[in-house]
């Protein structure tokens, strides 16, 4: 039998308000476990690769090449989000996280938050409620979509390999959006492919340019 029963998007599993609980509870999973690894030296939720930039910088290499790494991908993958309706645990919370955030932490010498197990979960808990705000604030002033959970869903370890088949999509929705919105994020989208970079990020940057100028009408 099919099930004609209609989705009822404010319930905590759909709701907008629910989102930034889930990626606190995240953040602080994977900040925390940052926190095991400097200290006992296992727990770290990232690959190894990734890890090694951070133990760079414990070993005294510098810590500019993680807080690079793990930032720029937390920005990306924030910006990506809210366009997409989809959270990357990878790219944002376990490097952006796990590895970019603490990297900076201690590149400016706080270490508390890094070393203290109780303030790490905390810091996480904090981190991941910005990080949910953010993302439900920026889809709810740019892409609407009467049966969008604005951003509350959940993709696990697919951003670096399909990251790439995003950039139809976003322009498909920002298109659904509005016309202007469409055409920044069609236009960005060029301009990167001509530039020979993935066209995701110009749909993105495109389609919020846009989106200030012609800002889409309350409903």
């Amino acid at each position: 039998m099919t099930d004609n029963k209609t989705i009822n998007y404010n319930s905590f599993w759909y709701a907008d308000w629910a989102f930034p609980f889930f990626t606190a509870l995240l953040a602080a999973g994977t900040f925390t476990a940052c926190h095991m690894y400097v200290v006992h030296g296992v727990g770290a939720f990232n690959d190894i690769a990734v890890i090694a930039l951070l133990k760079a910088g414990l070993d005294g290499g510098g810590y500019g090449a993680a807080a690079a790494f793990g930032a720029s991908f937390l920005f990306a993958r924030v910006l990506e989000g809210p366009l997409v309706g989809i959270l990357d645990i990878g790219g944002a919370l376990n490097t952006g996280v796990g590895v970019g955030i603490p990297a900076i932490l201690l590149a400016a010498g706080i270490t508390a938050p890094v070393y203290n197990f109780p303030l790490a979960i905390a810091t996480g808990l904090l981190i991941g409620l910005a990080i949910g705000y953010i993302i439900v604030g920026i889809r709810k002033i740019s892409i609407k979509s009467a049966s969008s959970t604005f951003g509350a869903d959940v993709m696990m370890g697919a951003g670096n390999m399909a990251g790439r088949y995003f950039g139809p999509l976003i322009i498909i929705s920002a298109c659904q959006a509005s016309l202007p919105v469409g055409l920044g994020s069609i236009i960005g989208a060029l301009l990167f492919y001509i530039w020979n970079k993935p066209i995701a990020g110009g749909a993105i940057l495109g389609a919020m340019l846009f989106g200030g100028f012609f800002p889409l009408p309350l409903e």
